[in-house]
């Protein structure tokens, strides 16, 4: 029940002493009675505080208990005017201050009478929401059953509880829905909040409101998520209602999606198995990936190689796969025979790509004991997936020795002088840059020199003295006097191409 409809109780003849419209219309969730002078440690939020003023002794007794109250969360003090015949002011002033409804319950009224009032109201509301519940639960079961759409009972549920609903998977795709879609900005910070929360339902900043598809067990990266946008003045316990009710009638939904992906995986495997084998170029190739859902259409497609490391149930990097690629038409996700999930996707253009990078990056919030490594091909014609899905998987092998939660190489990296460091055994890139840069790391080490920063600034800038000076905010002849403090030390001409080299390559291994 609501503040206001305390006031509007004639047995009760409370008076509003601090208040506006705004606290009326705010929930009463309980009601707790005490005379102590802290009674935060017994309060949750959203109660009406009952008291009989026993804890005033001085003025300044009422700023204390009202600043514990109010830092409790509590909605509102309902003070007896028993103890001093009425409210007195200090305590009307300490309400204003820190912005605590409060009101004056008259002597012939008892506090268990004004408890068993909210209680009772309380009580009433429960089981008419519940009633609610598995009415509207009922109906939606049924509107499904007669095939219709997904959107079409957000929007209508949305309506009713004052809320835009949609359905998002973990990476923020949304589903089965036709609503405006949400800004950029606003899906990263849903996705964030759903994958890192502790527990759920979580609230996403003053509007939203998320909520698990079919309970909060199971892995998240994996999962659907309902997210409400809720008006400032709708009831955001009739939205939990009904975001409880809507979670088991998405859930059926994605099972059907499930099924729908699982009848299709055989053939998607038996497809990716053939390009793994190189008969990319064969006309029975073509048919089978036509089978399995491929696009034969489009211009150019790019193959994208995945999997989680620690390497874990490969079962898992396919359903993260399926629901990030599902939103592009005429993909195929397979798995190799050793457990690779590979993606071939249509795409004509750089713009696609960058757009399979942000979608997979967004999962990093849910990665915290795990990386997701990603590998992607360049485009190229049909005829030529054999050696993408190669690429990509070269590509892969490069993405694991990465240290962030979403690695992603692309096919172009690999033949840069990463892929030639990653492929040195570890101890023999720590030799290499011992060897070429030992003497400057022990120079730095005794007298803080700065030489290997400076050294690291000067090849990133191409060896420009003027650039490395603004970089490092030094003198330009300091820049001269420390490179040839490095030079002298290495042995080693940087105006020359093979000596620079070597050093680019040990200062890489050493962050390697």
């Amino acid at each position: 029940m609501r503040l206001r409809e305390l006031l509007d109780a004639p047995q009760l003849a409370l008076r509003m002493l601090v208040g506006d419209d705004a606290s009326l219309d705010r929930p009463v969730r309980w009601t707790y009675s005490s005379d102590l002078m802290d009674p935060g440690r017994y309060l949750s939020g959203g109660e009406l505080v009952i008291t009989g003023l026993v804890w005033r002794r001085t003025p300044a007794d009422s700023e204390t208990f009202v600043a514990n109250v109010a830092r409790a969360g509590a909605l509102a003090i309902a003070a007896g005017t028993a103890q001093f015949g009425e409210v007195p002011q200090d305590v009307v002033e300490a309400c204003r201050r820190h912005g605590v409804a409060l009101l004056a319950v008259p002597e012939q009224v008892s506090f268990s009478s004004l408890s068993e009032y909210v209680i009772g109201a309380a009580a009433a509301e429960r089981g008419a929401r519940l009633e609610a519940r598995l009415g509207r639960n009922r109906e939606l079961l049924s509107a499904l059953a007669r095939g219709e759409r997904l959107d079409e009972l957000l929007a209508r549920v949305g309506a009713d509880v004052g809320a835009r609903l949609r359905v998002l998977t973990a990476s923020g795709r949304a589903v089965g829905t036709r609503s405006e879609p949400l800004p950029d900005a606003v899906v990263a910070a849903v996705v964030a909040g759903y994958l890192a929360a502790e527990s759920l339902p979580v609230a996403i900043g003053p509007a939203y409101v998320v909520h698990p598809v079919g309970g909060a067990y199971g892995s998240r990266l994996t999962s659907w998520m309902l997210v409400a946008d809720v008006d400032a003045d709708a009831d955001r316990d009739v939205v939990d209602d009904a975001l409880v009710e809507l979670s088991t009638i998405v859930q059926v939904e994605r099972t059907r999606v499930e099924e729908r992906r699982a009848a299709a995986r055989p053939l998607a495997d038996e497809a990716v198995r053939m390009v793994a084998t190189g008969a990319a170029d064969r006309a029975e190739t073509s048919v089978r990936l036509e089978q399995a859902g491929l696009d034969l259409g489009a211009p150019a497609y790019v193959v994208v190689v995945l999997g989680l490391e620690p390497v874990g149930d490969a079962a898992e990097a396919r359903l993260i796969a399926e629901d990030v690629f599902d939103a592009i038409d005429g993909t195929v996700v397979g798995q190799t025979p050793a457990g690779e999930t590979v993606v071939v996707v249509p795409a004509g253009d750089q713009e696609r790509v960058g757009t399979i990078r942000s979608t997979l990056t967004r999962l990093a919030p849910g990665l915290t004991a795990r990386r997701l490594a990603a590998g992607i091909s360049d485009a190229a014609a049909l005829a030529g997936l054999s050696g993408m899905l190669e690429e990509s998987q070269h590509a892969f092998r490069l993405a694991l020795t990465g240290d962030d939660p979403v690695s992603i190489v692309s096919g172009r990296e690999v033949d840069s002088h990463v892929l030639l460091l990653a492929t040195v055994p570890d101890e023999v890139r720590r030799l290499f840059a011992q060897r070429v840069l030992g003497s400057v790391l022990a120079y730095d080490a005794e007298h803080d020199g700065g030489l290997l920063a400076t050294l690291e600034a000067f090849l990133d800038c191409s060896g420009s003295w003027s650039r490395t000076a603004d970089r490092l905010h030094l003198h330009v002849n300091t820049v001269r006097y420390r490179m040839a403090r490095v030079e002298s030390l290495t042995g080693r001409d940087l105006s020359r191409l093979p000596d620079r080299v070597d050093v680019f390559l040990a200062l890489r291994s050493l962050r390697s």
